[in-house]
């Protein structure tokens, strides 16, 4: 049980905590595992190393912490040079060029916070990679699940056919020795021929869902796809109050929201700063000629230097009004965000662990229940039949509803699988095995 205990937090853990280890691992032996017969494990690096979306996510999350370089750093200095074509004259000479070279200079804390706005930017974006990270494996969880469910169906169905093949010679048999009629016959042919056409359309499905599995792992719609690892029953450790806590703590959406409130309230202290004045400070310098005159002062000719110094002046008071005001209209929308995220994932939740029960439900109806007694109940009616007591019409209506069952709980299990994927999904968190608490880890 706990070889495959908690995919989707278990295969995350893989994702994010082994991938780096695994990262030097050749993708081709990857790959023919992939062939062979893959692990989970095997399926969730092959999707760490080479799914698109996770690669984009984790380039735009390298972006945003390169922008932190950007955004606190000084302003590039300027050069300013003025050539006159007519040059100015002065007392020293005429001025034939000048240049300016000068440095804005943001007022003091001013940078921090732009710093303190793109760290929260980081933030976001990290929990982005995780949360694109969780939904690629969720996805490929769901789609093991129902390749599993097909394969397992060709098989009922393969059992079956060979059944079927039994019952009809029994038939031709008996419907020769006047036991059985030409109707009899023909419900066997009939329920073969049924069979033939869900083997068909089976192999469709399973056509089709492979090319799902492989589009998550970046793979050719048709590559070939060996056995994959069967996924035992695993009932749910936590109840549904506990869901709805850890998700609140652990839901990457509402940790994104989270992560808004804070950048919001970065950008408000931020808005403050850019309320207050910036200073400008440079270095003047102006080439001087030779001044046509005939007494010329001693220091004619001699260039100009000066130092500058400069400051914005934030005087438009409604325009720094409005600057705060949107930033704090920012922060309330950031929080009612957060509040309409939680509702959200709290019905989701409730509406997810309906389905994941009752699909529980049937697993256990079918296969405690009905699947032993339609396996009983067949015995039965071959027995009957064998012995004149029964109709052959009966035994093979035992034999479709024996393989309806055998569908049936195949469709539940897949089921259960795929709703406890999306229910972790909300979670962020393996709900099948409890985590130990700081007490009992201590102990």
């Amino acid at each position: 049980m706990k070889r495959t205990v908690g995919w989707m937090m278990g295969a995350l853990a893989v994702a994010v905590a082994v991938a780096p280890v695994r990262a030097a691992e050749a993708p081709a032996a990857l790959e023919a595992r992939l062939r062979s017969g893959p692990s989970v494990a095997d399926l969730v690096t092959y999707a760490y190393q080479t799914n698109p979306k996770i690669a984009a996510a984790r380039q735009k999350w390298k972006s945003v912490v390169e922008r932190y370089r950007v955004s606190t750093a000084y302003p590039d200095p300027q050069v300013m040079v003025t050539y006159f074509p007519e040059p100015i004259e002065t007392r020293l000479g005429p001025q034939d060029w000048n240049a300016v070279l000068s440095q804005m200079i943001p007022f003091p804390g001013k940078l921090s916070k732009a710093g303190e706005v793109v760290e929260a930017d980081a933030r976001i974006a990290r929990l982005e990679l995780d949360k694109t990270v969780r939904d690629v494996i969720v996805a490929l969880r769901e789609s093991v699940h129902e390749l599993l469910y097909i394969r397992r169906a060709k098989q009922v169905v393969a059992a079956n056919r060979e059944l079927l093949d039994h019952m009809r010679k029994v038939a031709e048999t008996a419907h020769a020795g006047d036991r059985a009629t030409f109707v009899d016959v023909a419900k066997a042919q009939s329920q073969r021929a049924q069979l033939e056409y869900d083997a068909l359309l089976l192999e469709e499905l399973e056509a089709t869902e492979r090319a799902r599995l492989n589009a998550l792992l970046n793979r050719a719609p048709g590559a070939e796809l060996g056995p994959l690892p069967e996924i035992p029953f695993q009932p749910l450790a936590y109840s549904l109050d506990e869901i709805h806590e850890l998700a609140a703590k652990r839901q990457e959406e509402i940790r994104i929201a989270e992560a808004r409130v804070a950048k919001a309230r970065a950008k408000l202290d931020l808005a403050r700063y850019e309320n207050r004045p910036d200073f400008k400070v440079g270095l003047f310098y102006a080439g001087v000629g030779e001044p046509d005159v005939a007494n010329e002062p001693d220091d004619a000719g001699r260039d100009a230097l000066g130092v500058q110094f400069g400051m914005t002046i934030p005087l438009w008071l409604g325009k720094n009004a409005g600057r705060t005001a949107a930033a704090r209209a920012e922060i309330e929308r950031a929080r009612a965000l957060k509040v309409a995220r939680i509702n959200d994932t709290d019905a989701a939740i409730r509406s997810v662990y309906f389905r994941l029960k009752n699909a529980e439900r049937l697993v256990t109806l079918y296969r405690d229940e009905l699947l032993p007694q339609a396996a009983q109940s067949l015995d039965v009616a071959e027995t009957w039949f064998q012995e004149g007591e029964g109709s052959f019409s009966d035994f093979v209506e035992t034999q479709s509803v024996y393989y309806n069952f055998q569908l049936s709980l195949a469709r539940a299990e897949a089921d259960y699988g795929k709703f406890l994927a999306r229910l972790e999904r909300l979670t962020a968190t393996s709900l099948t095995r409890r985590e130990a608490s700081a007490e009992e880890g201590k102990q």
